[in-house]
């Protein structure tokens, strides 16, 4: 498996455009997933200088295999500089070790700490303590 990171000092790639990286994710988030349009604006966040973060795409035999974008917060010594907003695997490739294969890369290359949020339901929760995630915290939001 091999890698490609995009971000403000990659640059874009003509090949896995923004458009391909949402789609994918789109097709394989499945339930856990959420429009084209706000998974555009989560890649456009890592290509804005002001903002930034990593968008790790693994590949493997020239197609992708899975993909994961975490965001900067910008809020270094109070809240994890980064969140991971999106993980997705090619859903005719699960259990082959992409996924922590995907998540091991995007540790290695990512500044400090990640937050990320899973549904109770969602098998990567096993993944992602295995790799020394934590819940210190019980999530509330007030949607208005």
């Amino acid at each position: 498996m091999e890698f490609k990171i995009i971000n403000t000092t990659t640059g874009e790639d003509s090949k896995y455009t923004n458009e391909v990286i949402a789609q994918f994710l789109f097709t394989h988030l499945e339930q856990y997933g959420d429009k084209i349009s706000d998974i555009l604006k989560c890649i456009q966040y890592v290509m804005d200088p002001n903002k930034g973060g990593n968008i790790v795409i693994g590949i493997d035999e020239g197609k992708i295999v899975g993909i994961t974008i975490l965001n900067n917060t910008g809020m270094q010594g109070f809240i994890p500089e980064n969140i991971l907003v999106y993980i997705a695997v090619d859903n005719s490739q699960r259990g082959k070790g992409y996924g922590k294969k995907l998540m091991q890369k995007a540790i290695e290359i990512t500044d400090g700490a990640i937050a990320l949020h899973v549904e109770p339901d969602n098998p990567a929760k096993g993944l992602y303590e295995k790799l020394g995630f934590t819940n210190k915290y019980l999530e509330m939001r007030l949607i208005k």
